[in-house]
């Protein structure tokens, strides 16, 4: 995957992307949704501050949490207008006044940054704690206040013994501000270029995020959407749990959200309902990138997002199934759109190795993936591999003076190209040499980390707002697999595909993927339905080639998934039936772990 942390001409508005109410327009079965939900019932998703305001006065005391990015003034004058206005005595006390100096703060996570120029750092293990003075867990109520209200990141350090609301906001929404330059990395004040913010936050703050909304979550007692600045939707944490539950052992969709990219193309505009036309392209969907997206929940037409941790951190047992123990509350499958139709070429490119992105950027597991092609036009190529006779000092030194002179490269004197046929699956271990080329829709199924991605070459292009992106030759010259070229590309990292099992008018293709893969990926053919057990795994399926599909589990309607949307299958739900809602053969990709994975 080429990742959006090098390209900074995103969408830059901190304004979010979904509304917090739902209209009452029909969503067309067969045409993708860019805003699913999960249906909670009547009465369980509350709007506005005034009722969130009226719960507050019943409680006289309140912790006011949230997660790094939350807009806690906007929050707090929300509240304080209101309070006012009823001539309540009320006193607030915001943990931003306790964070630690700056130059503090910056000697705290400067070891996790890296070199300045670098766009990756290493994941920190600090605690949100570290962030603070001591004198927040020593703040006092005024007893002279009919309401007391500490409010801020890590309010919940101050340690009282109140009630706390938590405001959510998922990852994606928060990149939007730090675009828009409206949102800062933790105990910092000065403006900052959004790659830098994002690397910040990246590896340093919404690790310790993270680590604190789990730490607290038990005594969590509402959970607030912040998204919005003048006005918020919440729900108790009861109901949210309740609705992760159901989620967790029947079906979901987490929200896509969509990027341009340099190399972007125009597929996803003609194939995404909702999507702005008048952008210049689309270069990704993060489909299931689960560390960024949300999950929508709604209830008497209002919506409540919240970040996809809160299911894995409640739920992961019976999402994950049998190798639950081994991944923890950590999503290990990733589902994103590689859009190039009338677009250009991805960068030639390879990820690290396990060894290499543990002791380098403090990941688990690293980014081994796979392309498979959702689409293509005539004439289109995967770079995959090197050629047989490939000579890598000769290889490098062309590639440093590509990069020191700004010359063009003969990709394939060097790396290998093979045609792109729809359906087909490319495989793409660690340490591969690889690119998608023009005209190609590409599936990306991968491990879940995404942004590990060494340029070695980017064919003289540049950003949107015309600057070259960074090449990343010593990172890459240490993880390249110069073993993989030649025949071996065609025998090992191009899948073959082979019939499983078959009926009537069914079947189920094996496309095998490489050994270093933990993940594995079927095909299933059918006309009218199947059934399939999840065999206590969890499943990613999508929809490859057909009009919709529905989705029965215990006997019971459980949604339906238009072409090209990406579904997750919990362990939990045990056995599930599709049913062809077409008039053509449907075709569903579906990835799972592999049944002896280790890692």
């Amino acid at each position: 995957m080429t990742d959006p942390i090098s390209d900074t001409s995103w969408r830059a508005s901190s304004q979010p992307l979904i509304p917090a109410k739902l209209n009452n327009e029909a969503v067309n079965r067969n045409t993708y949704n860019h805003l699913p939900v999960h249906k909670l019932g009547g009465g369980k998703i509350f709007e506005g501050y005034d009722s969130l305001v009226e719960w507050i006065i019943a409680q006289k005391t309140v912790i006011i949490d949230g997660y790094a990015g939350v807009f806690f003034d906007a929050i707090q004058q929300q509240i304080d207008s209101r309070l006012s206005e009823k001539g309540i005595t009320l006193k607030w006390h915001c943990t931003a006044d306790y964070l630690k100096a700056e130059e503090e703060v910056e000697l705290l996570v400067e070891p996790y940054l890296g070199t300045k120029e670098s766009v990756w750092g290493t994941k920190a293990d600090l605690s949100l704690s570290d962030f603070f003075s001591k004198q927040l867990v020593a703040i006092q109520q005024d007893p002279d206040c009919q309401i007391n209200i500490v409010i801020g990141l890590g309010a919940s350090l101050s340690g009282w013994d109140a009630p706390i609301v938590y405001f959510d906001i998922p990852k994606n929404e928060i990149q939007y501000r730090m675009r828009a330059g409206s949102v800062n990395n933790i105990g910092c004040s000065e403006a900052q270029a959004a790659t830098s913010l994002y690397k910040r936050f990246y590896f340093v703050d919404w690790v310790v995020a993270d680590l604190h909304r789990k730490n607290i979550l038990s005594n969590i007692e509402i959970v607030a959407d912040g998204q919005w600045q003048k006005n918020v939707t919440w729900m108790f944490k009861e109901y949210l749990e309740v609705g992760l539950a159901e989620m967790a052992r029947t079906v979901f969709r987490v929200r896509p959200w969509f990027e341009k990219g340099s190399w972007g193309g125009q597929w996803m505009k003609e194939h995404v309902k909702g999507l702005n036309n008048e952008e210049v392209n689309y270069a990704w969907s993060f489909e299931l990138i689960t560390p960024e997206n949300g999950l929508i929940f709604e209830s008497d037409n209002f919506l409540l997002e919240v970040s996809f941790d809160f299911l894995l951190l409640l739920q992961y047992k019976a999402v994950i199934g049998k190798h639950a123990a081994l991944f923890g509350p950590y999503f290990p499958i990733r589902f994103d759109f590689l859009d190039t139709f009338n677009g250009g070429n991805l960068s030639i490119q390879c990820h690290p190795s396990k060894e290499y992105i543990s002791n380098n950027f403090g990941e688990h597991i690293t980014q081994d993936e796979t392309y498979y092609i959702l689409d293509s036009k005539p004439g289109s190529k995967v770079y995959l591999g090197f050629q047989e006779d490939i000579d890598p000092k000769e290889f490098r030194k062309v590639l440093e003076a590509s990069e020191a002179n700004n010359e063009k490269i003969e990709v394939e004197r060097f790396v290998q190209a093979f045609p792109s046929n729809k359906h087909d699956l490319f495989l793409i271990p660690n340490g591969t040499v690889h690119s998608s080329g023009v005209n190609n829709m590409v599936l990306e199924i991968s491990a879940t980390p995404y942004i590990f991605t060494f340029k070695m070459y980017d064919w003289l292009s540049l950003d949107l707002n015309g600057n070259p992106r960074p090449i990343n030759i010593d990172h890459a010259f240490n993880n390249l697999n110069f073993e993989r070229k030649g025949d071996v590309v065609t025998s090992e990292l191009i899948a073959h595909p082979n019939i499983l099992a078959k009926g009537e008018d069914w079947e189920l293709i094996h496309l095998p993927t490489h050994k270093e893969h933990f993940y594995d990926v079927h095909r299933i053919e059918f006309q009218t339905n199947i059934e399939v057990d999840t065999e206590d795994s969890c499943q990613v399926l999508m929809l490859v080639e057909g009009d919709y599909i529905e989705l029965e589990i215990e006997g019971k309607f459980s949604g339906t998934f238009a072409y090209a949307e990406t579904f997750v299958i919990p362990a939990a739900a045990k056995h599930y039936k599709l049913i062809n809602g077409g008039n053509k053969i449907a075709k569903v990709i579906k990835a799972f772990i592999k049944e002896e994975t280790k890692l």
